[in-house]
């Protein structure tokens, strides 16, 4: 057996967002909002995966929809990187949704409370170990509940969770778990087929039970995260050398005064190791025409 990434966005609408996920998105649900507990019972999967308007799915950056027995709506999506404004981006979708239960001159009591499930392969808090957090409104000083408990936002930092197969204690351990490693396995692991919802899950992942043209589009998937992840590495390394860059400049213009145009091309041109060395032997220069000759000796050196 191999099984797709549920880290992927076309994988984890099939898996939690097809006609037949009902008991494994119950199952999760249950499992990341109310703590193991069997509360949910039955929900809708709303715009339910289909492989051919899949492509689609990062437009509103929301992967699986859900109505429950109690009609609340569960939005959830999956991250695997961190973008700029996630933050105010997830809660946008959160208050986009609530709003968008109304139409014109509909009653507020008409509205229900909407859950958004924020899965991200990236830290976001690092002030605390939990690997799931919850937000709700709450009195600034005395912390009790506002009246309507309407929104509620959770993340799921995948991350932060470092258990073994032989460590997953609950419910909620196993289908982390799952998300976290199911692309690794080549058989469903035992402790997991002992949850009926999980079991099922792996055997929608399995890609023995895909067809060509979905295998393709999970493909295409995959190259388009590696050249993303890809993207924002080359901009994380070009910030840093940029920064580095800034500091030699600094450096020398407190030291020298104005840079010729000639030497900071040079400069420009140098590595963030060679940075760093310039760095340590500025102080040593007692004139640009020592900084010039450093600057010729290194390139020569290269």
């Amino acid at each position: 057996m191999k099984f797709i990434s549920p880290k992927l966005d076309y994988a984890f609408k099939k898996i939690f967002g097809s006609d037949q996920s009902q008991e494994i998105l119950i199952s999760f649900l249950n499992a990341i909002i109310y703590s193991n507990k069997n509360v949910i019972r039955s929900l809708t999967i709303l715009n339910p995966y289909n492989p051919g308007k899949v492509r689609e799915l990062k437009e509103s950056y929301l992967d699986v929809r859900a109505i429950l027995y109690d009609g609340s709506t569960v939005i959830i999506e999956m991250q695997v990187s961190s973008t700029k404004a996630f933050d105010k981006r997830v809660t946008y979708n959160l208050a986009k949704t609530y709003a968008n239960q109304l139409g014109v001159g509909e009653g507020y009591w008409l509205l229900n409370p909407v859950i958004a499930i924020n899965i991200a392969d990236f830290i976001m808090f690092q002030e605390t170990p939990k690997v799931v957090t919850k937000f709700i409104f709450k009195e600034e000083e005395e912390s009790f509940r506002y009246k309507a408990v309407e929104l509620q936002l959770i993340f799921l930092e995948l991350p932060k969770f470092n258990k073994t197969l032989s460590e997953l204690n609950s419910l909620t351990d196993k289908w982390i778990y799952f998300i976290k490693e199911a692309a690794t396995w080549e058989s469903i692991p035992a402790p997991l087929a002992e949850v009926s919802a999980i079991e099922k899950a792996l055997n929608i992942a399995n890609q023995a039970n895909l067809t060509l043209e979905e295998l393709e589009e999970l493909e295409r998937r995959a190259i388009m995260l590696q050249d993303e992840t890809g993207r924002i590495i080359q901009a994380k390394d070009e910030g840093i050398l940029q920064g580095k860059l800034g500091v030699v400049i600094t450096l020398l213009q407190q030291r020298f005064g104005e840079i010729p145009k000639n030497i900071s091309r040079k400069i420009e041109g140098l590595s963030g190791k060679d940075l760093e060395r310039l760095v340590q032997t500025i102080l040593s220069f007692n004139s640009l025409e020592d900084l010039s000759i450093w600057l010729e000796q290194d390139t020569s050196a290269e």
